[in-house]
């Protein structure tokens, strides 16, 4: 990759990973269904607008309704509930092994043994996170947490569904499915008097927070990302995600205070661990059997 290029990837894994830090601090004032419905309400107007229409209109909105209202409800809700903004890009993580799980299920793709190394791994890691339950994580939060991983992956298989397609129009397109079933879900939970207290009474901060989640996290960072995906291969650009999590645990901990205690750099080697063999396992195996072939010739 060029210069450039790497340092356009690593601004986006920055912005990606300090969100986490920007919800945290939206979630003060603004209630999570709430936050969802602000979010893409933003995202998809007045996007929509200027950018054409995916193809397969119909499962496109299934996959907003599912990667943007359902993964990011029980994602907010979960860290409303407790879990800390550095556990939260480290745990969402875990969607990599559903989407394994679902591939083989579904599409009967068949892992190769260091991606199921990976997952097992990986596990580890949130074995070690629900034993320390109390604090900056719940147990009601990590599992809200797990649910939205879940959805994120189903969206993965539906988005593999949909084809090839401009990854912004997707976006927003998309996310014109979440606004509705968010805020009939903020109204029915959270209550009217809550949500009208909560838009009336917004600080400059909690704006501030939304309008970051919409511009930069999203609408900016994903140009970048499908112009980057449009030049290089997949394999050599989806890597750098595995940064996320590194940048939301050291971005939580300087502006929040978030303690990096011992056990969350054990869970955060392993599942990183586990991620990396997630992604270079494949390649690892292919390589091994290109040398076998050769040797046999």
């Amino acid at each position: 990759m060029k210069i450039r290029d790497i340092a356009a990837v690593l601004l986006v894994v920055s912005i990606w990973g300090f969100n986490f830090v920007v919800v945290k601090v939206g979630l003060r004032e603004v209630p999570p269904l709430l936050l969802g419905a602000l979010r893409f309400l933003l995202v998809a107007f007045p996007a929509v607008f200027f950018l054409r229409r995916p193809p397969r209109f119909g499962l496109v909105m299934l996959y907003g309704l599912v990667m943007f209202g359902m993964q990011f409800a029980f994602l907010f809700v979960g860290m409303h509930l407790g879990v800390s903004a550095g556990l939260a890009s480290l745990a969402l993580q875990i969607q990599a092994f559903f989407t394994i799980l679902l591939a083989s299920l579904w599409l009967k793709e068949r892992p190769t043994p260091l991606q199921l190394i990976g997952c097992l791994v990986a596990a580890a890691g949130l074995v070690v996170v629900g034993v320390h339950v109390g604090g900056d994580v719940t147990l009601a939060g990590l599992a809200c947490l797990m649910v939205a991983a879940a959805a994120w992956a189903v969206a993965n298989l539906m988005s593999k569904a949909i084809g090839k397609v401009e990854m912004l129009a997707l976006v927003a397109w998309g996310g014109l499915a979440a606004p509705v079933p968010l805020l009939a879900a903020s109204l029915v939970f959270e209550g009217p008097a809550t949500v009208l207290h909560a838009v009336t009474h917004m600080s400059p901060v909690a704006w501030g927070a939304i309008a970051y989640s919409v511009y930069p996290s999203t609408l900016v960072s994903y140009t970048i990302w499908s112009a980057l995906l449009n030049r290089y291969p997949v394999s050599t650009v989806a890597p750098f995600t595995l940064l996320v999590p590194i940048v939301g645990i050291a971005s939580s901990a300087l502006v929040l205070h978030e303690q990096i205690s011992s056990w969350k750099v054990l869970a955060a080697v392993l599942v990183l661990a586990g991620l990396m063999l997630n992604v270079f396992g494949p390649r690892l195996a292919a390589r091994r059997l290109r040398v076998a072939a050769t040797s046999n010739a």
